[in-house]
């Protein structure tokens, strides 16, 4: 009888919110999960909230912005279980709210460095072993954002990057069909985070007015992820929205 293969998952920004409900969901489903970023506590936290009946959750230390690191956490993961089959990347960030004009160049770029190019250094490596390993293939899942459709006042940046990661993942889709490598996109709409709280207490909308807004648990996101990832290889569902169902998102607000 073949032994059976590990499933193993990867999350960047796990430490938190929607990359912490991700991991508790995978973990439920059987699967052996990573969870990486800067901060070493919150991640460490996420790994103490994982059930004890199931394969426990690992935290890495990394920052999805250098190659450097990005490397050593993809060589840890190949040696540690020999194999990837989901990367979810969800590691990102905004920049001030302020008028355009006046958004800092270091600003633009930070935000572009962690959710754009970080989250191409992960899929680049998660790509590698996904090819070469045996059975073939795996997932790359992308947090994009309802920001990849339609941008908030004074979020260019934000928005551009999330705008971009739909063209990645569109890119990892087509170029993985010849290794069975499928990879999906997550737009998230209000989901109630530590970042996404403040649709609570007030966000400018576009006609300049100030409105609270909906929000979703982040737990329902991680199911979200876990289902995607549940798929067989051979189905992907390439975009999903999942959004506060009374947001002011469709239509005209």
């Amino acid at each position: 009888m073949a032994e059976e293969v590990k499933k193993v998952a990867l999350i960047t920004g796990g430490g938190t919110g929607i990359g912490r409900s991700a991991a508790l969901a995978l973990q439920k489903d059987g699967f052996h999960v990573i969870v990486c970023g800067r901060r070493v506590e919150q991640l460490e936290e996420t790994a103490s909230l994982g059930a004890t009946d199931k394969p426990a959750i690992t935290a890495i230390a990394t920052d999805v912005t250098n190659g450097a690191s990005v490397k050593s956490l993809f060589s840890e993961i190949e040696n540690s279980y020999g194999r990837l089959d989901i990367l979810f990347n969800n590691a990102g960030m905004g920049a001030p709210r302020v008028e355009l004009d006046e958004l800092a160049e270091d600003a633009w770029r930070n935000c572009v460095d962690v959710n754009l190019t970080g989250s191409f250094l992960c899929a680049q490596a998660a790509f590698k072993i996904m090819k070469s390993q045996s059975p073939q293939g795996g997932r790359i899942i992308n947090n994009g954002s309802i920001s990849a459709h339609a941008p908030r006042p004074n979020t260019i940046a934000y928005t551009a990057t999330k705008h971009a990661i739909t063209g990645m993942t569109k890119t990892i889709a087509l170029d993985g069909r010849a290794y069975s490598i499928a990879c999906s996109q997550l737009d998230i709409g209000n989901a109630d985070t530590a970042i996404g709280n403040r649709f609570t207490k007030g966000v400018p909308q576009a006609n300049g007015e100030i409105m609270v807004e909906p929000v979703i648990e982040s737990d329902e996101c991680g199911r979200a992820v876990a289902y995607m990832a549940s798929l067989p290889l051979d189905t992907n569902i390439l975009n999903m929205t999942i959004m506060a169902t009374k947001m002011p998102f469709v239509g005209r607000g």
